[in-house]
C-alpha cells in the first residue's frame, strides 16, 4: 500500500447502536449497551441479544422486492447506499464496470434456511420456497450490492469467520492497487440471531450468561466477563485510490494504510493464547504502513469478551505496543456482530481518526490483572491519533488487522 494510499470516501452503518453512521457513533461513544431480552429466543438458555432497532426494509431500501431479500442482504444494501450517499457517488453514473464490490458473511441468511426446514418437516417438499438458496446464500449479499449499484466489476464473498468483515475490505484495498477497480465497496454483514444459532452458541459456552442483566452482559477484557451477546447488522465502506479522490475533490473521513492478515494453524474454535498469527498480521498492516509498533496512538480491539479471546489479544497488545495506545473494544455496546464485526469496527476506527475520539470500552470496570494495557472507560477520549489499528480474530484461526491515517488533504500529494 506504499505506492497508492487508499481513501475511505464514504461509511455505511446498520448496528445495534443505531441505522445510520451518525446514531452508531453516537451511541458507541456514549457507552449504553445494546443488549436486551429478545422475545424470538424467549426459552432458550440466552434469551437476549444485540438486534438492530426498529428495522423495516420498506423504509430503507428502493429496490424492487426488497422484502424478498434475506435479512443480512438488507442489512449490507442499507449501509452501502449510505456509503455510496456519503462518498458523493451517484451510482447511475459511473462506470460500473470499474466498480467492485467486496462483502465479508459468515453464514448467510440462517432464518431462512431455519424456516424452510420447518416447511419441509411439516408441510412437505412442495411448499419449501423456490427463493430459498437464492435468498440464503451467503454470495447473494455481494451479487445483490451489485445489482443494485449497477457494479459491473469483481464482485466477491469472503468468509473468514467474525474476521470477515475486515478480511473484504483488506481485499478491496489490493484490488485497487493492482487496479482491478476504480471504486470498491467493502464490508461485511451478518443476521444469524436465530433460535437455532443462539442455542449452538450458547452451546458452546461463549454467549454471555448474565439474564438478569442484558445490558451488562457484554464485557470486554473485565476480569468478570463470560462471553459475548449475539449480534447482527454491516459495515460498509467506500474505498478509493487518494489520487482518485483528490481528483474529485473529495478528502475523505481516513486513510488505508496497511492490511495483515495471517491464521493460528491453532484450533478450529479456540484462539492460539500464544497469538502468534495474531501479532505477525498486526506487523505487515503496520510494515505496510511504513511504521513501528511504537506509533500506534490507538486500537479498536476485538474484544469479544470471551474469556480465552480477550486474554490472548490483550497479551499480544501488552507484548507488542505496551501502554502507550489507547485500546478499546466497542462490543461492549454494539454485541458481536460476525461476520460484520470487522467491518463496522474498521467503520468505528474510522470515525474514531476522523473525530480523533477514542470511545469508551462499555461495562469495562475491572480489568484483568497483568493486562498492560491503556483501556478506554466511562467516557470517550480526545487524543491526537496518527496511526490506528483494527483488529480482527475469527473461527478457524482467522485474524485480519487493518492501518488507518488521516485523510490527506485534497490540496497536497497523497
Amino acid at each position: 500500500m506504499r505506492t497508492s494510499p487508499i481513501v475511505v470516501t464514504g461509511l455505511g452503518l446498520v448496528t445495534p447502536a443505531g441505522i445510520g453512521t451518525k446514531a452508531t457513533w453516537e451511541r458507541v461513544c456514549s457507552a449504553v449497551p445494546a443488549a436486551a431480552v429478545d422475545p424470538e429466543l424467549h426459552g432458550l438458555p440466552v434469551d437476549f441479544s444485540c438486534r438492530v432497532p426498529g428495522y423495516e426494509s420498506r423504509r430503507y431500501l428502493r429496490v424492487a422486492g426488497a422484502r424478498r431479500l434475506g435479512r443480512f442482504t438488507q442489512f449490507a444494501l442499507t449501509a452501502a447506499y449510505e456509503a455510496v450517499e456519503d462518498a458523493a457517488l451517484q451510482p447511475g453514473r459511473w462506470a460500473g464496470e470499474r466498480v467492485a464490490v467486496v462483502v465479508g458473511n459468515g453464514a448467510g441468511d440462517m432464518a431462512t434456511i431455519e424456516a424452510q426446514q420447518l416447511h419441509l418437516a411439516h408441510n412437505g417438499a412442495d411448499l419449501v420456497s423456490p427463493l430459498t438458496l437464492p435468498v440464503y446464500l451467503p454470495n447473494m449479499v455481494a451479487g445483490q450490492l451489485a445489482i443494485a449499484l449497477h457494479a459491473r466489476g469483481p464482485s466477491l464473498q469472503v468468509s473468514t469467520a467474525c474476521a470477515s468483515g475486515a478480511t473484504a475490505i483488506g481485499l478491496a484495498a489490493q484490488l485497487l492497487h493492482s487496479h482491478s477497480c476504480d471504486i470498491a465497496i467493502a464490508g461485511g454483514t451478518e443476521a444469524v440471531v436465530t433460535r437455532l444459532c443462539a442455542s449452538a452458541f450458547a452451546n458452546m459456552g461463549v454467549l454471555s450468561r448474565r439474564r438478569d442483566d442484558p445490558a451488562a452482559a457484554g464485557r470486554p477484557f473485565d476480569v468478570d466477563r463470560d462471553g459475548f451477546v449475539l449480534g447482527e447488522g454491516a459495515g460498509i465502506l467506500v474505498l478509493e485510490r487518494a489520487e482518485d479522490a483528490r481528483t474529485r475533490g473529495v478528502r475523505g473521513h481516513a486513510t488505508l494504510v496497511g492490511y495483515g492478515t495471517a491464521t493460528d494453524a491453532h484450533h478450529p474454535v479456540a484462539p492460539d493464547p500464544a497469538a502468534t498469527a495474531f501479532t505477525q498480521a498486526i506487523r505487515q498492516a503496520l510494515g505496510q504502513a511504513q511504521a513501528a509498533p511504537r506509533d500506534v496512538d490507538h486500537v479498536n480491539a476485538h474484544g469479544t469478551g470471551t474469556p480465552l479471546n480477550d486474554q490472548a489479544e490483550a497479551r499480544a497488545l501488552t507484548a507488542l505496543l505496551g501502554p502507550r495506545a489507547s485500546v478499546t473494544s466497542t462490543k461492549g455496546v454494539t454485541g458481536h456482530l460476525l461476520g460484520a464485526a470487522g467491518a463496522v469496527e474498521a467503520a468505528l476506527t474510522v470515525l474514531t481518526v476522523a473525530h480523533r475520539t477514542a470511545p469508551p470500552t462499555a461495562n469495562l470496570h475491572h480489568p484483568d490483572p497483568g493486562i498492560d494495557v491503556d483501556f478506554v472507560t466511562g467516557r470517550p477520549r480526545r487524543q491526537p491519533i496518527e496511526l490506528a489499528l483494527s483488529t480482527s480474530m475469527g473461527f478457524g484461526g482467522h485474524n485480519a488487522v487493518l492501518a488507518f491515517r488521516p485523510a490527506p488533504s485534497t490540496g497536497a500529494p497523497a
